[in-house]
């Protein structure tokens, strides 16, 4: 029986923004049906908003902040999690991947918050509003936690794998002082001792490779997908291309880009990037990459409200009608993933909606996560039949 309808809104219904009604049937969390005639146990009165895809977050670690507010000052990784969900659902997201790293160094990167974040999840997951899920970011000079991971893989509790190297950054780095100074309060050890952490861990670069290798079979053998971080030029990303990895986030030149670009590999680059008009790094703007084919995805990456604004932005500048922004924040991050019953509105698929108010900024008003409101600022709009 259809248990809810949301009417009166414009819906975006594959390219298309058109008057019509949506059915969701609550005990199958799926899109029962659209345009039909026949109503719902309860209405959604969507007059005056756009009724859209939820927004699929494929990259992000903002929660890291509720976990470590300040350098130095923990909160226990439930009170997080619960917390980060209230923001991710009121910000239209309702599938997140938080992207959890485990590094070689220790503190809040270190083993045992990554450890700790994955049981936390496991067992909050049922009471968690968005579909939450696990995304390590594996610092590959981390080898000593090759086996662990190589478990986890094989018994499928994480859900992305992303291979991720901020030691050559670090010791490259033509500030190399004022980078290991900053890293080693999140890590909780001094800087002269951080930076023989970082001696000791860097003598080890050649086994790294091979490490990968063995990992990336390990994910594709179990259907995990495989994303690269950081690509630094084309033949990385043909590299990464070769062991099974067909996501580049954030590649750092525009030639590797448009190498991911040829192959038809998705590009991931940051929503906040778009929002605010430019790299908080210094690199190109992500809308420019957008508007030239080289971004596929937009990611909240540190920013759970910024895949919102960046998709409106990008079409009020012009750069990408709507129809064509908010696929990078919802079908495309869901098809990366392997998720394919999501990020769009149609009928069978699981009902992740979102109803935005587009007026002046891009309001959200209600969320639907698995054909649940959860998220609602105005009741006014939830009538019974």
């Amino acid at each position: 029986m259809m248990e809810l309808r949301i009417e009166g809104g414009q819906a975006m219904i594959g390219s298309e923004l058109i008057d019509t009604t949506i059915d969701i049937e609550s005990d199958s969390a799926v899109i029962s049906g659209i345009g039909r005639k026949a109503g719902g146990k309860h209405r959604l009165d969507a007059r005056g908003l756009l009724v859209l895809p939820g927004i699929v977050d494929i990259h992000g670690d903002a929660f890291e902040r509720q976990m470590m507010p300040r350098p130095g000052v923990g909160f226990p990784v439930e009170l997080a999690l619960l917390d980060t969900d209230r923001q991710v659902v009121a910000n239209g997201i309702t599938t997140v991947f938080h992207g959890v790293t485990w590094s070689w160094e220790p503190g809040l990167r270190g083993a045992g918050n990554a450890r700790a974040m994955l049981e936390a999840m496991e067992r909050l997951r049922p009471r968690l509003a968005a579909d939450t899920r696990y995304h390590l970011r594996h610092e590959t000079f981390n080898l000593d936690a090759e086996d662990e991971i190589a478990g986890w893989l094989t018994s499928k509790r994480i859900d992305i794998l992303a291979f991720n190297d901020h030691m050559t950054s670090t010791v490259e780095s033509k500030d190399r002082a004022k980078k290991i100074g900053e890293m080693s309060k999140r890590s909780g050890l001094a800087a002269d001792e951080f930076e023989r952490l970082v001696e000791r861990i860097s003598r080890r670069g050649n086994e790294v490779p091979a490490s990968i290798a063995r990992l990336a079979e390990i994910a594709v053998t179990n259907g995990i997908p495989i994303l690269s971080h950081d690509d630094i030029s084309p033949d990385q990303r043909r590299w990464f291309r070769s062991i099974g990895s067909r996501v580049s986030e954030f590649p750092t030149t525009v030639e590797t880009a448009q190498e991911a670009a040829r192959e038809g590999d998705d590009i991931v680059l940051g929503a906040p990037n778009v929002v605010r008009g430019g790299s908080h790094t210094g690199w190109t703007k992500a809308a420019d990459m957008v508007e030239r084919g080289l971004c596929t995805i937009l990611a909240s990456d540190y920013y759970y409200p910024a895949q919102l604004f960046a998709a409106f932005r990008l079409a009020s500048d012009g750069i990408a009608p709507l129809a064509r922004a908010w696929p990078l924040i919802s079908q495309a991050p869901a098809a990366a993933a392997g998720l394919n019953d999501r990020g769009r509105i149609a009928e069978g698929c699981r009902a992740d909606i979102v109803l935005v108010d587009p007026e002046h900024q891009p309001r959200v008003v209600a969320t639907i996560a698995a054909g649940r409101i959860v998220h609602l600022t105005e009741g006014r709009r939830l009538l019974a039949s």
